[in-house]
């Protein structure tokens, strides 16, 4: 069976769109920086179970989620800590604080574990949101791939921003240098950068789902997009909106 074979989609889809898919999927079963292929793909599990799992849906009702106690819906696979950030990424993020990642750090899940996991919850919650919106049934997980993580840790990182360590503005060199070509980045680009390879997935499906990097000062008509820079800002602009995103 093919994955994301877009044939009898009801709506034509681009090409390079299904390539990035699959692109994505291929990796997704592999082992990571910081978690094995079995582990990453119970991780992508998670962000499915997560929209229907009653403690999640009790603790998005709540003052705080700290106040409704319980056990996820949830399969196996993986330690609890890291089902409890899985769901919260995708039900409640907003309310996800520099307390409650160093409390993950203190149970045992590291800064580094934490960052691939918001990667893979956030390229497959975007890949599967795709498919929801097209009424398309989601893809089937890839089996899991056997062998060693790699334990990857950039040589330059900076603590100055946001609840994790992100590689600096400066530091895209050296294995790094690809992660934001011409020296201009932001930081909701370098949020990922703690385990690049996350960063760089995250990267070829916004390319393809939103824009590339090299195409963000083009503000009119994009020859690869249907809609022009404007109508693709005010649907961007919606959705963050919807989401609840700080941004």
């Amino acid at each position: 069976m093919t994955f994301f074979d877009y044939e009898s989609a009801p709506f034509p889809i681009r090409a390079d769109i299904a390539e990035a898919h699959r692109s994505y999927w291929e990796k997704l079963p592999r082992p990571g920086s910081w978690w094995t292929g079995a582990e990453r793909v119970a991780i992508a599990a998670e962000s499915r179970n997560a929209p229907t799992c009653r403690l999640c849906l009790a603790r998005k009702q709540a003052l705080s989620p700290e106040a409704v106690a319980g056990e996820h819906d949830c399969g196996e696979g993986l330690p609890a800590t890291a089902v409890d950030a899985a769901h919260r990424i995708v039900m409640d993020q907003g309310r996800i604080t520099r307390r409650y990642i160093e409390n993950n750090v203190a149970a045992g899940l590291s800064k580094e574990a934490y960052v691939e996991l918001v990667g893979i919850v956030v390229a497959v919650l975007s890949i599967d949101e795709f498919h929801r919106g097209l009424g398309l049934p989601l893809e089937r997980l890839p089996a899991p791939e056997a062998g060693e993580i790699s334990r990857y840790r950039p040589a330059m990182l900076s603590e100055d921003t946001g609840f994790v360590p992100m590689v600096p503005v400066e530091g895209s060199v050296g294995n790094e240098a690809d992660l934001w070509p011409g020296g201009l980045t932001a930081n909701v680009v370098r949020a990922l950068t703690l385990v690049p390879d996350a960063m760089r997935d995250w990267r070829a499906i916004a390319a393809v789902q939103y824009l590339a990097f090299d195409r963000m000062r083009n503000f009119g008509q994009d020859e690869t997009r249907a809609i022009d820079r404007m109508q693709i800002e005010l649907i961007a602009g919606r959705v963050s909106a919807v989401n609840e995103c700080f941004y």
